[in-house]
């Protein structure tokens, strides 16, 4: 068959007068080079949402040139380096006025028991995230990490005679920042792992378990003293423009999870 004779139905005319704000494809599986901050590379097996808006008199976009562009920049080792120049192909070729793109990926970071010293490595769920509007001519980038840390109850240490219970906390961090300066996805995992009762880790020894429970019972936080120390560090940096945080405590003696939340703008 001529392909050439094929009828393209996306580019016929819409009559109802409704600009589509955004339409896509989502959870496309595609290999993605991290940069670490030891100046390697790290590839993971990422899944990617892209979308653009869509004029009103187009009656669809062409979803398979999502696919195809993702292809291309993958082969040239270019979408986790330059996610505006990808961003802006993708408007250009699709006749959009905005496209985004969203990658999701498990970020591997080799992490040592506090006493025994065994090393293992350990997941974190990640996000990159790219906003470009070409009329405005506005870029963003926002970059999420959810790190897992330990909180231990300040009033159950206080009333108890023995013992104090603990949960398992997750905190969820998206921050904006100027494209042309670097935040590290290691140093923010740190970052919040210093402000929970104990950071986890995926492999502990008698030693290190020890070491991590005392040190839990020795530093109880609310979730609430967890956000503030994770707002006050973050507050530091000059480059953020703005971030959102989230933490939920999982109880262990409780059938709810404590949460809080924040969102600031710290360079409009």
């Amino acid at each position: 068959m001529n392909t050439l004779n094929l009828k393209d139905i996306q580019n016929q005319k819409d009559t109802r007068g409704i600009e589509i704000q955004k339409v896509g494809v989502k959870d496309v599986e595609i290999p993605l080079i991290i940069q670490r901050k030891n100046n390697t590379g790290q590839t993971v097996s990422a899944k990617a949402r892209i979308n653009v808006s869509l004029p009103k008199d187009y009656k669809g976009t062409h979803m398979s040139r999502f696919v195809e562009i993702l292809s291309e920049w993958g082969q040239k080792n270019l979408l986790g380096v330059d996610i505006y120049g990808f961003l802006l192909e993708v408007a250009n070729r699709l006749d959009a006025n905005s496209a985004e793109l969203r990658f999701k990926f498990k970020y591997f970071i080799d992490k040592k028991a506090p006493k025994s010293g065994y090393s293992c490595p350990m997941g974190y769920d990640c996000a990159f995230e790219g906003n470009l509007n070409k009329e405005t001519n506005k870029y963003e980038f926002i970059l999420e990490v959810n790190v897992p840390i330990t909180t231990l109850c300040p009033c159950s240490k206080e009333i108890s005679d023995y013992g104090a219970h603990n949960q398992r906390t997750f905190v969820k961090l998206k921050i904006s920042y100027n494209a042309e300066q670097i935040l590290w996805i290691e140093d923010l995992i740190e970052l919040v792992e210093n402000c929970g009762s104990s950071p986890v880790y995926p492999l502990l020894k008698r030693e290190d378990e020890k070491y991590v429970t005392e040190r839990a019972y020795e530093n109880p936080k609310f979730i609430e003293d967890v956000l503030r120390d994770v707002i006050s560090e973050l507050r530091k940096f000059e480059q953020i423009n703005w971030f959102e945080l989230e933490c939920e405590a999982f109880e262990s003696i409780h059938n709810h999870s404590a949460w809080a939340y924040q969102k600031e703008f710290l360079n409009k």
